[in-house]
């Protein structure tokens, strides 16, 4: 469903089409204010025919993804939560944090909500007494780590620990995390005791606070389910204009957390819209459980668990529990939505103002001919005129779409000149969009400039020069003056109003993007100097960078400050100093 400017307002599927799109025109009292929003804005339709409701849902699931249109269910991200993986290949493994699953043999634990997984993880390694570091080979030459010697880790790196004891410990760790083994309480204690009995106190602390985290890992348990248990569970809670989905996440019979959803979504059925929910949620890298626990049965759950299981290579069952645990839990759900649904309205309407609000308002404080409905911002970095670099920024309703961001190397530019920097950047951009360049996205309705009247100048003569007629401003970093091409006096806005806010956040999240590119192409010239020094690999370089920031700092740095960085010894700090000081 198309609004008058072609923008895709909504993307559905349906077995009937006829009956699909007149149930959004019938004249009902049961016509949500969302459905008609939306309804007020169609002005045309198109669609799509598939051959079977495998492919229908697969199209759809890629199309919202794509398009991100404002009335479909839209994810907040698709960042998969955070999983342990122990690759028992290894001759030592160690546990790693790891947002992709892959079938590469390794055993994966999670996904883990609502826990700080890094804290989890050094919980259970110094318990066990696994290894932390990243090594992978083993030298029996290597010194023992500070984890060996305050009892945190068995020094397999230089033979301390045999691999069959090794294993034993890593058989145990992977039983922790299965649900199957509770000794590590047990062992913290004891290790507590030990510490405080020979006086070190600061240890006996940490093992303290670790059995106090363990605690409350342990409240996360369902006792009430076997701890081979695994189970999604969705409840959702609705209003007129908003529906929330709770995601409860439950892994070898714990509670590994909960996740919500505010979503806009025009279907009128809870059926349709767990479908539709269930096929972007399970879309990306999220793995799903045996057990999908929903309040009601999604529409087309056969067809959806064949989708799930060509995605993932397993077979699911939906349930729809009338009592029980579950239902306590799909009941627990609900009450999790319910509250954000509450706490989340005042929220979404301050966001609404900030975002949709002043895209409306703009068009008219600026006097522009569209609604900036899409606007992109460039900004330009540099250091004294080296690793020149320019960012395109986009936001698609007042909100950043990060899948349409670009940087650029600039190419033909002498010096620090920001005005030639950003005329090349504005032709460059425009010459792709001239070629169809599909990875820079449609047409802006607006053009942002990171500076004052000069670099709008600027950015005008190259758009013109492209051929094209696109709105641009340019904002003014110091007085935050809005500059309009063909006006001398800039436009002053209320420093709190919420339409300079949306342009001082495009143009700070250009001026972030641009920064962090100049900052990874910096380290990467350091890098690649450094490791022409003889015993200076890619890591020392990146740790050497990291300490000093520049070849300058590293240039002035003694032998002393050398050693001070993480693996350098004496031998290679006087090798540094020697390549710089002849």
């Amino acid at each position: 469903m198309y609004d008058s400017d072609m923008q895709i307002l909504y993307i559905g599927k349906a077995k009937v089409l006829k009956n699909r799109v007149r149930q959004y025109f019938h004249q009902s009292g049961n016509q949500t204010e969302k459905v008609m929003n939306m309804v007020a804005k169609i002005a045309d339709f198109s669609y799509i025919i598939a051959s079977s409701e495998l492919d229908a849902l697969a199209l759809e699931a890629n199309l919202i993804k794509k398009h991100k249109p404002p009335y479909n269910i839209l994810l907040k991200d698709d960042k998969s939560r955070p999983y342990i993986r122990i690759d028992t290949r290894q001759k030592y493994p160690s546990l790693e944090i790891t947002r992709r699953l892959k079938p590469d043999g390794a055993k994966y634990f999670g996904p883990y909500f609502g826990v700080a997984i890094r804290e989890m993880v050094e919980l259970i390694s110094g318990a066990y007494l696994v290894r932390a570091c990243n090594y992978k080979r083993f030298n029996r030459s290597h010194r023992e780590c500070l984890n060996y010697h305050i009892g945190l880790c068995s020094a397999p790196c230089v033979g301390r620990v045999s691999p069959e004891e090794y294993r034993r410990q890593i058989d145990k760790v992977i039983a922790f995390l299965s649900g199957k083994d509770n000794h590590m309480e047990e062992i913290l204690r004891d290790r507590m005791t030990q510490a405080a009995n020979e006086q070190k106190f600061e240890a006996a602390i940490s093992y303290r606070d670790k059995l106090e985290m363990l605690e409350r890992m342990k409240q996360r348990i369902i006792t009430s389910l076997p701890k081979t248990t695994n189970l999604d569970i969705f409840g959702f809670a609705s209003n007129p204009s908003l529906s929330v989905i709770s995601a409860l996440i439950v892994r070898a019979g714990k509670m590994s957390g909960a996740e919500n959803f505010p979503v806009i979504d025009v279907t009128l059925s809870p059926n349709e819209m767990l479908s539709s929910f269930l096929v972007q949620y399970y879309n990306g890298t999220r793995n799903p459980a045996e057990e999908i626990i929903v309040p009601c049965l999604p529409d087309d759950h056969e067809g959806l668990k064949e989708w799930i299981f060509s995605k993932h290579k397993k077979t699911v069952q939906f349930l729809a529990p009338k009592q029980g645990v579950r239902k306590q839990l799909l009941d627990n759900a609900f009450i999790n939505a319910d509250d954000y649904l509450k706490n989340y309205a005042g929220r979404e309407k301050i966001k609404r103002d900030m975002a949709k609000g002043a895209v409306d308002n703009l068009q008219q404080i600026l006097g522009l001919k569209r609604k900036p409905h899409i606007m992109e911002c460039y900004d330009v970095s540099n250091i004294s005129g080296t690793d020149k670099v320019a960012s395109m920024v986009v936001f698609v309703g007042g909100e950043p779409d990060k899948s349409r961001y670009r940087r650029f190397r600039i190419k033909t530019v002498e010096g620090a000149d920001d005005y030639k920097s950003i005329h090349e950047v504005i032709t460059r951009r425009l010459e792709r969009l001239k070629n169809n360049d599909e990875r820079f996205g449609a047409m802006p309705d607006l053009i942002v400039i990171d500076g004052g009247k000069g670099q709008l100048s600027v950015a005008n003569d190259a758009m013109k020069r492209a051929g094209f007629d696109i709105e641009l401003i340019g904002l003014a970093e110091k007085e935050e003056d809005i500059y309009l091409v063909g006006r001398s006096e800039p436009v002053k806005l209320d420093k709190s109003s919420w339409e300079l806010k949306l342009l001082q956040r495009i143009r700070d999240e250009a001026h972030r993007f641009a920064l962090g590119y100049h900052k990874s192409l910096r380290e990467k010239h350091i890098v690649s100097e450094l490791v022409n020094i003889q015993g200076i690999g890619k890591k020392l370089a990146q740790n050497l960078y990291k300490s000093f920031l520049s070849i300058e700092n590293i240039k002035k740095a003694d032998i002393q400050s050398l050693k001070q960085v993480k693996g350098i010894s004496d031998s290679t700090a006087k090798k540094i100093y020697d390549y710089f000081h002849g």
